[in-house]
């Protein structure tokens, strides 16, 4: 008896059947009546769906099994901070151009100042006050995010600019009892722009007098085409009216 591989009990039975009632088994089997007393449960296992294409014709859907990309890889952390650090320095990309303090005693050290106000001492002004500002005027205040960054950024103006005029006036009062602080940044920048320009216009002279000899190479001493140019030139000027009247006003003086 030759049966599919994938067969099931209960169709076995009934093949069985039809194999003895034909005459081509002649012995029942030994687990015939077994089977036939106590018949195999149905496979409740769902077959594939069907699928019906254009032509009519009944096809089995192919289910895909895609695997996952980020399977092994670890879950993304997401903390409310990120969206409103993303914001402020997108507005202030040179806040990140400030000398900052990276290093911490924990993850939280920011959790033990007092955010109901901009200054905290011994934490110096920057972006991430701001943010934490912002983020504790919507946690308490109620504010939108919209408002809270704006209520934390007019405060983060007013604190830089009070601290860049107590710089001024501090650095003028060091120069004024004889103090000397060097040159600025500013300064400096100027410097090393005059010596690249410098340094540029002495390369364009060279290359300019390296072309200039080139040219003179290729063109030669008494290049014939410049001496027939000459003689045309000549020609051309005693064969005009004017020079014939004026060569006989010559004569006749």
């Amino acid at each position: 008896m030759a049966l599919c591989q994938g067969a099931r009990p209960l169709q076995i039975y009934k093949e069985t059947s039809r194999l003895l009632r034909s005459g081509v088994l002649r012995k029942e089997p030994s687990w015939y009546r077994v089977v036939a007393s106590i018949p195999p449960s149905t496979v409740l296992v769902r077959s594939s769906p069907v699928a019906f294409n254009p032509r009519n014709e009944i096809q089995p859907m192919k289910k895909k099994i895609k695997k996952s990309k980020r399977f092994f890889q670890p879950e993304r952390i997401n903390y409310p901070e990120d969206s409103l650090r993303s914001t402020f320095f997108a507005d202030h990309p040179w806040e990140l151009a400030r000398p900052r303090i990276l290093v911490e005693d924990s993850g939280d050290d920011s959790l033990r100042y007092d955010w109901s106000k901009l200054q905290q001492p011994g934490r110096v002004l920057d972006g991430e006050s701001v943010i934490q500002r912002q983020l504790w005027l919507m946690d308490n205040k109620g504010m939108s995010r919209k408002a809270a960054y704006d209520t934390a950024r007019r405060e983060f103006y007013r604190l830089r600019m009070r601290s860049d005029i107590e710089r001024r006036i501090a650095a003028e009062e060091a120069r004024s009892v004889g103090a000397y602080f060097g040159k600025t940044h500013i300064q400096v920048g100027l410097e090393l722009e005059e010596k690249a320009l410098a340094a540029w216009k002495l390369k364009a002279e060279k290359a300019l007098e390296m072309r200039q000899q080139r040219i003179e190479a290729v063109a030669g001493p008494g290049n014939p085409n410049d001496e027939a140019d000459e003689e045309a030139t000549t020609t051309a000027q005693s064969s005009s009216p004017g020079a014939v009247e004026s060569q006989s006003l010559v004569g006749t003086l």
